[in-house]
């Protein structure tokens, strides 16, 4: 996820630090650097170019703190203002101060919308809220069909009046069966196209008067780039969007969605879709975002992960450890057991700061294997100081792992900077090598 764009900004930053005085010249540089790196994500060019006037701005006006050179002032404002773009802050679904929480569901057909909607049902579950699906897609065949079985599946009631086929009347149903299902939530997973047509838009804009929702939520697939900002636009004028998700986001998705969306419309991207499974399903943190494109990693979200695959002890480990820099290969090896739990590892290696893979590598747990071979193919001594791993015991782990000598100068280099970055968050350190950007969520 946005491995290109990090890569990109990554290199500008990494220009952006060294510089010693701001000029105007240097910094036209930089910030094209950053412009270019936005545009190749798919990033709308109206909103790269005010993100970038804004930053030069902020640069211009601000005072360099002593804590901080010209440039790593640059990068803080960078940091700041990516956060913006991305939404400033977490938002949660908006529940009703009195009577039941309706959430309309819109989006274009393929944006995995039915999914989504499920998937929303089992995060408000688990959050302790009693949700029910109904379907108002009548066109697609077996649509409803889908939705009924995703809620059998999950523990989650769903209406299915199967003598109606007008939306409007199986919304007004659904309102009606609330009460019997003891339910507080009605989630709408209501009809798309292939393209925005005025049949769709009219239809909901009854559906919405119908049910009165409490939040109206657009489905956008990531995959799409800046073009789910312009969708979700036409769909805003009609119904007013209060806020988006995002699907697809574990694919080759580039950027363009998320750091677009909210400029363009105005409203919050609130979750985001990380796979096909019913919990891979997260709420949209923008600082967290921010700090995984800027090469950071996610720590706070690696944690809850862990929170979720280990005991309460063992994520308390994982949180002291990670968090004091302080880990050795023996506490690494342990962690390994619980990151096989807490999912794909394709997924998680995002979460890891400096933790970066060889180009064209398949990641999958079997890499995991692989460097837990390794570990226990060495001594007590090195695993509690791999400094003193040289060449002659370099080769034993390779034959005693069944790898090659490249595999664990990889492993080792990966380690040493993962402990790098990691004490920058000791004390609440923020990006790393830029005091003064203590992270958030701390």
């Amino acid at each position: 996820m946005f491995e290109q764009l990090e890569s990109r900004l990554s290199e500008a930053l990494r220009k952006i630090k060294g510089i010693s005085q701001l000029t105007d010249a240097n910094m036209a540089e930089a910030l094209r650097e950053v412009r270019l790196a936005l545009l190749d994500a798919d990033v709308s060019a109206e909103v790269a170019k005010d993100f970038i006037e804004k930053v030069r701005v902020a640069s211009t006006g601000a005072a360099v703190l002593k804590s901080l050179s010209p440039g790593q002032l640059v990068i803080k404002i960078v940091y700041d203002e990516l956060i913006a773009l991305l939404g400033g802050h977490k938002a949660g679904i908006a529940m009703a101060a009195k009577g039941p929480t309706v959430v309309l569901m819109a989006g274009l057909q393929g944006s995995g919308k039915t999914t989504t909607t499920a998937k929303l049902a089992l995060h408000l579950k688990k959050e302790g809220y009693r949700p029910m699906l109904v379907s108002a897609d009548v066109y697609r065949p077996a649509a409803r069909e889908q939705l009924k079985v995703l809620g059998g599946q999950l523990g989650i009631p769903v209406c299915h009046p199967e003598d109606i086929n007008d939306p409007v009347k199986i919304c007004k149903t659904a309102l009606h069966a609330m009460k019997a299902e003891n339910a507080n939530v009605l989630l709408v997973d209501t009809a798309g196209r292939l393209q925005v047509d005025e049949e769709m838009m009219a239809e909901l804009e009854k559906i919405k008067k119908e049910v009165n929702p409490n939040e109206v939520l657009f489905i956008a697939d990531a995959m799409t780039g800046r073009q789910a900002a312009d969708i979700a636009l036409v769909f805003h004028k009609r119904v007013v969007i209060t806020g988006v998700i995002l699907t697809k986001m574990d694919g080759d998705a580039r950027g363009g969605a998320a750091l677009s969306i909210k400029s363009v419309v105005g409203a919050p991207i609130k979750f985001s879709g990380i796979g096909e499974k019913p919990e891979q399903f997260e709420v949209f943190h923008p600082d967290r975002m921010a700090q995984r494109i800027l090469g950071m990693g996610d720590v706070l979200s690696l944690v809850e992960k862990a929170q979720e695959a280990a005991d309460e002890e063992e994520a308390k480990k994982l949180e002291r450890k990670m968090s004091a820099g302080d880990f050795d290969l023996n506490d690494f090896l342990t962690q390994l057991n619980m990151v096989k739990k807490m999912g794909p590892i394709d997924q998680l290696v995002g979460m890891i700061p400096g933790l970066k893979v060889p180009k064209d590598t398949t990641l999958d747990n079997g890499e995991l294997t692989k460097i837990e071979a390794i570990i226990k193919s060495m001594t007590k001594e090195e695993r509690k100081s791999y400094t003193i791993i040289n060449g002659s015991r370099k080769e034993r782990i390779a034959e005693g792992s069944g790898t090659e000598i490249n595999d664990i100068n990889r492993l080792l280099k990966q380690f040493a900077q993962m402990k790098k970055v990691m004490k920058t968050f000791k004390n609440g350190g923020g990006l790393p090598g830029v005091p003064g950007t203590k992270r958030m969520g701390k």
